[in-house]
This record gives structure tokens, sequence and C-alpha cells, in this order.
């Protein structure tokens, strides 16, 4: 099919966040180019791996009720495509009694009709007998969490987008954008024009916002994927109905037995600043905090796995300093519209981030509250620099 001369929508950046963007634009009506500066698929950005949490297990109401939101979504893609790509695991958060956040996730799983219990420190240890419990610990469990085949996801998403009639175009990297009516885009390969342009750009989007005069408090973050050998197999896995689960003391969380055979998979829900493009440089400090950090978390709550990982792997967060996403319009040029900042709990709620972005792109009325997400919370403008 021949390209038009002017898109109705660019999208920028082909992670799970802008192919559900892109395919949410596609299904309602609009002429979409989708770009990627690497060839798919990629382990460069933070969409990259085999599974991510599913969960409503939130302090904040807003990100319950968009992971309510984004479930359904994720069961549409799973029909449309025909694909499974859920597999349900309860979850259980854990902490100390006096922290506030779990109080706060079982109030908001109550609110948006998940099926949970507060569990005493007794009950933890009944539901938990793998585990070891040292001091008063207590929990939440949600019923109907789950985790997402990843990768599967995100090639799902831009299967059915170009079904729908997207353009899907990898191995291009934006080198300029002049902004405009008609904003224009110059890749290494071509320049194209285009009435709406959404940039969700990952780790790479301080730099691109950069180059239009915003300059946001983003911080691209290397992160160590690592996955702890059980001692005794599936002991800790879907067979044993292990479920997925977060401390919500030690910011550490963990995926039952899946990826890889007999092997859990165990993460800091934080990491180091890294260059996007240099991540693997200077990296062995920080690898090894990590490996210190959860290798003491695991002989404090795991007996029953090998305290050094068998696999590491890398990933990438861009945090914001408050948590929270950025989903707005630029404040100087309306018709390009930003989806930045998902600060390592982006995944399980991009079918959602994309309709939500969508209706910022089309200018239909939203079907969430925006406030968390506007810019106004810490806009700077200056000066645009180069790509």
């Amino acid at each position: 099919m021949s390209e038009p001369a002017v898109w109705e929508c660019v999208v920028v950046g082909a992670g799970v966040m802008g192919s559900a963007c892109a395919l949410q634009l596609a299904q309602n009506g609009a002429t979409t180019l989708l770009l990627e500066q690497f060839y798919l698929p990629h382990s460069r950005g933070s969409s990259w791996g085999q599974t991510r949490v599913t969960r409503r297990s939130y302090k904040e109401e807003h990100y319950a009720m968009m992971a309510t939101e984004s479930n359904k979504l994720w069961k549409q893609l799973e029909n449309e495509s025909g694909t499974k790509l859920t597999v349900n695991v309860r979850q259980v958060a854990w902490g100390h009694p006096d922290n506030p956040t779990l109080q706060a996730i079982h109030n908001n799983l109550n609110k948006v009709g998940a099926q949970s219990q507060a569990l005493t420190n007794q009950e933890l240890r009944q539901q938990l007998p793998m585990l070891r419990f040292t001091g008063n610990y207590v929990g939440v469990t949600e019923e109907g969490a789950g985790l997402i085949k990843a990768d599967q996801a995100v090639r799902a998403l831009q299967d059915l987008f170009v079904q729908k009639g997207g353009y899907l175009r990898d191995g291009e990297v934006v080198t300029e954008i002049t902004p405009g009516p008609t904003v224009t885009v110059i890749t290494s390969k071509r320049t194209v024009q285009t009435r709406r342009l959404v940039l969700t750009c990952g780790p790479w989007a301080g730099r691109v916002l950069a180059c239009l005069g915003l300059h946001l408090p983003l911080k691209p973050l290397r992160i160590n994927v690592c996955y702890f050998k059980e001692k005794v197999p599936s002991s800790h896995s879907l067979l044993s109905d292990f479920p997925v689960f977060k401390d919500e003391g030690m910011e550490v969380y963990g995926l039952p037995c899946f990826e890889y055979p007999d092997m859990m998979k165990i993460c800091r829900h934080t990491g180091h600043p890294a260059d996007p493009d240099k991540r693997d440089a200077n990296m062995q400090a920080d690898l090894n905090f990590d490996l210190q950090y959860l290798g003491d978390f695991v002989r404090k709550h795991f007996p029953g796995l090998h305290d050094k990982p068998s696999i590491v792997e890398t990933c990438m967060y861009t945090d914001t300093p408050d948590g929270e996403y950025i989903l707005d319009r630029h404040p100087a040029h309306k018709n390009i519209i930003i989806g930045a900042g998902f600060s390592g709990h982006g995944f399980k709620l991009a079918p959602m981030v994309g309709k939500l972005l969508c209706e910022l792109t089309l200018d239909k009325p939203p079907s969430l509250d925006m406030t968390p997400f506007r810019l106004l919370r810490f806009t700077s403008t200056k000066p645009a620099s180069k790509l």
C-alpha cells in the first residue's frame, strides 16, 4: 500500500506503550505510522522480556482503577489475536503492620471489586509455609492477579495494529522533529509529515523532549533482573500455587518459576542511573550492590532458593520524581502528545495508557481523570537542543 503524503498520526517508539496507542488509533480509524529506532524484536528498552506482573494491588486508587480496565483490554487482545497472553496467579504483598501501603492496597482492592484478604502474621506464614518471616510481618492478598507474556504481548499489539491498517517501520531513528500545524519528522531513512505526533520513547524520552524545548525530570535507570534457582524443583512454581509477591518495605518483587525451569525472578523495584545508549557500561559496581541486596533478601525469606542468581538480565525504567506517569500534550505544541515516565510499573497498564493517549491525540473526552499525569507539576521550558 502507498503511504499518505501527510499522516493523521505518527507514533515514535514501538514499545508496549507506543504499540498500544498505535493500535487504539488504528481502531479509531486514524491512518497511523508507528516508528521504532531498533529492528524488532530488540532488548534495549523497557518492554522486552518474557514476563511482567498484572495486579491491581496499588496504594493509589487511580492505578487500581486503570489496572482493572487494562485487564479487560488484555483479555480483548487475547481474543482478537488468538494468543494466550496472561496466566492467572494470586498476588501477596507483605510488610510490617505499621506500613500504610498495605492498608491502602487492601482498601483499593475492595473499591475495584477485587477479592482480597488482609493476612495476620500467622495467616501469612500458613499461606506461604516455604518462606521465612522473622519478626511481625502481615500481608494482603489479591486473587485474579497474574503474569503476562511480555514479548508475546508486544508482538500481538503490533500484529493487530498492522491488521487494522497501521504501518509499522522499524530500524528508523528519529533525528529531527519540527513542530507546527503539520509536524515534520526526519528519520534515518525518510522525512514524514503528520497532523499529530505521539512520543512514547521510553528511556530516550528526556533526550527527545529536550529537542522540543521541554526539560522534564526523567531518570533512566538500569534494572538488574535476577533469577534464583530452587533447591527443590517446582516448590516455588505455578504448580505449587506460589504467588507473585512484593515486599512493600524492602521494595523487592518476584514471580513464581515460569520463564526458566526452576528459577524464580526476583528484582529490586528500582535501579541505577544509566544512559540508555550505554547501559551496559560501568555496571559492575551496581550489579555487585544488587547481588548483595537480593542475596540478603533471599537468605532472609527464601530458604528454598540458592542465594546467588543463576541468570542476570537487564532492563530499563524511566522514573519521575513522584512515580506518576506523564500523559499530556506538549504545552507549546498541542498536536504533540507525550507518554513517558512509567516508573517501573507501566507494562500491566499499557492497554489503558494506549487508550488514554489515543483520546488525547484525537481530542476525545478522557476515560479517566488525567490530573495525576499532567505536565504542570514539573514543567520547565527552555530553548530546544539537537537530537
